[in-house]
Order: C-alpha cells, then structure tokens, then sequence
C-alpha cells in the first residue's frame, strides 16, 4: 500500500468512489451497508443505461435511490457532512478528480469502467483500487478487481492487470451481442418505451430523430439511456434481458456487480480501512 504525506486536507474514514454507473452503485451502496462514509465523484453526463440501478442519476435529479439507499448530489465538501449525517451518500461533479488534489480520502475506488486510466494515481489515497482493464495493479493502482464474467469475475489482483475488454456482453438465456442496443445514428434520442416494460422483437422502443430504435429480441427492456440525450452513432444505449419473468432485476443490483463489491471490502478491511460506524444495515434490506 502506498504511503504518501497528505498534500491536501485529509478526508478521515471516507471513501472515494469515481463513478456511479450499475456496477459502480453495487460497491458504493455495499460500502455504505457495511458502514463507510462514501463520496461518490461523477461526469456532468453520465450515460447510465441501468439507470434504476445507478446512483449516477442523482446529477441529473438531485438524488437517487438504489435499494433503499438514497444518493443526494452536493456541491461542495462542505455539504457532505450534512449528508452522511442524514444516513445518505454525497455526489459531486467532478469529472477530472480535482476533489483529490484538494482532499485526501481513506481510500479511493475507480470505477469508472472506461476501460482505461481516467487520471487515477496511486498518490491520490494511501489506499487505491480500480475496477476492470485499463489499470496496472503495482504500478497505477494498489489493486486491481477483475470485472469480466467467468471464473476470475471478482478476483484480486496485487500485480498486472484484468482481462481487455471483449465488447461481447454476457450471455443470458442464450443471448450475448443481441442483448445490447447500439445507436443506429447519431442525434438527439427520443424514447417510447421505460425501464421494465416487456417489448418484442422488431417493436420499435425509441426514434433518434428520423431513424426509429427497434428491439433486437423479445424480454424485458432492463437498461435504456435517458429520454433527450445526445448520442453519437454506435452508442450503447439500451439493455434487454429476454427472461420475461425477471422484471424485479430492472430494480435490483446485479450478481455480477454484487461480487465485485465483495473484493472492494476485503480490500478495504484486509488495508486496515475500517468502516466510519458499525451500522447494521444489512438486515431490512430488499431480498433478490
């Protein structure tokens, strides 16, 4: 773990998650369930496509609520105390980390998932992880959590780096790529459809201006991107799962980013980063 002399003011059991995308929302709310003071720092845009399931959502209304868990955006550190006070978790707009020139957390987690190195540093925490490819562990980070389906899903890494990204989605029900809705051009989209509702095949679920976005299978539409967006051609923008029954897991966090959330907190309590306060907030909580 590195050791560096604060540079800025020190954020004493805080946790710094860049981030709040799907499976980034796991590990941030897994966090605050185990007793973490969290901050999470997002882009002036984010592209969530879970977006019930994304803590991202609250730069675009204030806040947002992940099973249970509300997410309130702030302005300002000065506003989180208010917010961890209240039992919620702080969002700040911050795109490029200019948070951790001036403040130093506990630790800090990237999970951005862009599949490459945002800025994050190793001087950034005494304490820093990242989520999938892009990172080096030993090198940009202190540790590295493989974030690719199969049996190393979740695994730690202390030297390298995770699996590249195959662009391929995992399978469901039989389904890999046609899960995955992409731009078929490029301009400002316009849905039809919500989060949840059960589409078919060929319906068409959402028209980018004249150019109408149809459904490549028949399911449950789980993820699609935020009604007035402006997309680029190519863009990932809608996720259906063709298991009909499953509706309930629009609402719910992953299996997949639930794991994941599992080796961010051994990392954590394996590093000597404790929780902020022993909470109890695993019991009540929504089952699966």
């Amino acid at each position: 773990m590195t050791n560096v002399k604060n540079a800025g003011n020190e954020l004493k059991n805080v946790v710094i998650v860049r981030g709040g995308g799907d499976l980034a929302s796991g590990t941030i709310q897994r966090l605050y369930r185990c007793g973490y003071r969290v901050l999470v720092l997002e882009c002036e845009k984010p592209t969530a496509i879970r977006r019930m399931v994304s803590f991202c959502e609250a730069v675009y209304d204030g806040q947002s609520s992940v099973e249970g868990v509300l997410c309130r955006k702030v302005n300002n550190i000065q506003e989180c105390e208010t917010v961890w006070t209240a039992g919620e978790i702080p969002l700040m707009v911050d795109t490029v980390g200019d948070t951790l020139k001036k403040y130093r957390p506990a630790a800090l987690v990237d999970a951005i998932l862009a599949k490459r190195n945002l800025g994050t540093t190793r001087e950034m925490a005494d304490l820093t992880v990242a989520l999938g490819p892009g990172f080096v562990a030993g090198d940009d980070v202190d540790y590295v959590v493989e974030t690719m389906r199969g049996h190393n899903l979740a695994r730690v890494i202390t030297k390298g780096a995770a699996l590249p990204n195959t662009g391929v989605p995992g399978v469901i029900a039989g389904f890999g790529k046609e899960r995955v809705l992409h731009a078929p051009a490029a301009g400002e989209i316009h849905c039809i459809s919500k989060i949840a509702d059960i589409v078919e095949k060929g319906q068409i679920l959402a028209w980018i201006g004249d150019t109408p976005v149809r459904a490549s299978l028949t399911g449950v539409l789980r993820g699609i991107i935020r009604d007035g967006f402006m997309v680029p051609k190519g863009m990932k923008i809608a996720d259906i799962d063709p298991r009909k029954e499953q509706k309930k897991n629009c609402f719910t966090i992953s299996d997949k980013a639930r794991c994941i959330a599992g080796s961010v907190v051994e990392i954590l309590l394996s590093e000597g980063v404790m929780p902020y306060e022993k909470t109890g907030r695993i019991s009540g909580t929504t089952a699966d």
